[in-house]
């Protein structure tokens, strides 16, 4: 089972210092179906992962001192819980959001790599599990899995890339993915800025321009984003959004834009 230590910093800010918690034997830390706000890292007690298969409750593993688990909503923001957390003994954890993993990755790069062993590991259990389903071996790659339908663009939103004055039309939906096209997963985002980025200053998914129910907008920097985003010059934190108006600067990386709406 993939393991890590949280080390303290103690320069560390207040608001990237990861949070000791308590859960008593028998509880819920967390179920399926749960928004994921954060990912937790055992220091003592027993958790089991369960999940409903078939109608009947079925233990997907045990963890213990040194695990984590619930880190998918890390690296994808408002990611419902795909199975249910239950303490079987009383459990100590340290829980960690997405600015406080930001921070953790950035100082210790191991942890990103054992979260990927335990993801590859987690997709061939899954592979095995649908070939039993299914009756025979199958190719991911030959799968034929549908991509998400790419929503229309917006006619009354956009970004102004402010030197070449190019024009990037946020997506007609609730969030636009802002960042570079990925030749290896093949992800495109709503917006690409690779036309502008010389410097490749831009991760893979850099941010967010949110559409909140209010009809106001708010930028949001993904996780393990290297080279920030700002606001009117003020650098965000991961996973918090920050409100723009029409005519606000919005920097990705190096790349400076001008956030437009269309004026009623």
């Amino acid at each position: 089972m993939a393991q890590f230590k949280v080390k303290s910093n103690e320069g560390t800010h207040d608001s990237l210092k990861p949070l000791r918690t308590q859960f008593r034997k028998g509880s819920v830390i967390f179920s399926e179906g749960d928004l994921g706000l954060a990912m937790y890292v055992i220091e003592s007690g027993e958790v089991e992962i369960r999940k409903m298969l078939g109608g009947t409750t079925q233990v997907l593993a045990t963890l213990s001192k040194g695990d984590f688990f619930g880190e998918m909503c890390m690296l994808e923001d408002e990611t419902p819980r795909s199975a249910t957390a239950f303490a079987v003994e009383d459990v100590q954890a340290v829980m960690i959001d997405q600015s406080a993993f930001t921070f953790i990755l950035e100082h210790n790069p191991e942890i990103a790599i054992r979260m990927m062993r335990k993801l590859v590991i987690r997709l061939q259990q899954t592979t095995d599990l649908l070939e039993v389903a299914v009756g025979h071996k199958v190719d991911l790659e030959e799968s034929r899995i549908p991509e998400a339908p790419t929503a229309d663009p917006d006619p009354n939103a956009r970004l102004v890339e402010v030197n070449s004055g190019i024009t990037f039309p946020l997506a007609d939906s609730r969030d636009t993915t802002v960042g570079r096209i990925d030749p290896v997963t093949g992800i495109l985002p709503d917006i690409d800025l690779t036309p502008v980025d010389g410097k490749r200053s831009i991760s893979r998914r850099h941010a967010r321009v949110r559409r909140e129910e209010d009809g106001s907008f708010s930028v949001i920097e993904d996780v393990g984003t290297m080279n920030g985003t700002f606001v009117n010059g003020t650098r965000l934190s991961a996973g918090r959004s920050a409100p723009v108006v029409s005519g606000d600067s919005v920097v990705f990386g190096t790349i400076q834009c001008r956030f437009e709406t269309n004026q009623d």
